[in-house]
């Protein structure tokens, strides 16, 4: 079983989430953009031992704080995809920009792919591939505990921007339609910014991707 909890950080209000497996309580840190102290603040309250880091993309809000929790941690950094590596390599630049405190770049342990899997505890998360917010973006599916963490591709009556360089709206339309919705309408999803939500709600009032739009 999985339980979840999310800590938004840096600015931006990012949702650093942090997954475990309720058998093991083993535990990934999915997208740490900043903000260390607070997230192993949430990680000790819950009692869980972090084995690793997971990266939708490289944008610094979702990666900017990474290099430094893995070397606090001695944990390895799994995802993007590869096609992201041009982010991760301006993180520094990103946090001068947004006035962050410094973050570093890094090449994960592990660059995912369309297709691959991984594991928290003993816990298996199936991997997408969905570009459009950027090239390289991926999500994290549990099918049994009908759960995915989307990062920015998806929102609560919004989708991902696609105006960032690389971005493409097309691409962004074809993974959500064509990689989420297949997955099936009852599954929670936990997005990169805002509140909770579900498929099913998406598909019916989401004005950017609701059903009534993409088949009529």
């Amino acid at each position: 079983m999985i339980k979840y909890t999310t800590i938004p950080v840096t600015l931006f209000e990012q949702n650093c989430s942090i997954v475990w497996c309720t058998k093991t309580l083993k535990a990934a840190v999915v997208d740490p953009g900043g903000d260390i102290k607070k997230i192993l603040s949430a990680v000790h309250k819950n009692c869980v031992t972090v084995e690793k880091i997971l990266i939708t993309h490289g944008h610094v809000d979702h990666a900017g704080g990474a290099a430094e929790l893995g070397k606090l941690l001695s944990v390895p950094i799994e995802g993007p995809h590869i096609d992201d590596a041009f982010w991760i390599d301006q993180i520094p630049e990103q946090t001068i920009q947004f006035s962050l405190p410094e973050g570093k770049s890094f090449v994960p342990s592990r660059w995912l792919n369309d297709g691959d899997t991984l594991t928290v505890g003993e816990i298996k998360f199936n991997v997408l591939h969905c570009p459009g917010h950027t090239p390289g973006h991926v999500v994290f599916h549990q099918p049994e505990e009908k759960i995915a963490i989307v990062g920015d591709v998806l929102f609560h009556g919004s989708i991902g921007r696609t105006d960032f360089p690389k971005g493409n709206h097309e691409d962004l339309l074809s993974s959500i339609v064509k990689k989420l919705w297949p997955l099936g309408e009852n599954i929670t999803f936990l997005p990169g910014h805002g509140p909770i939500s579900t498929f099913e709600r998406e598909r019916r009032d989401n004005p950017f991707v609701r059903d009534s739009i993409i088949f009529s």
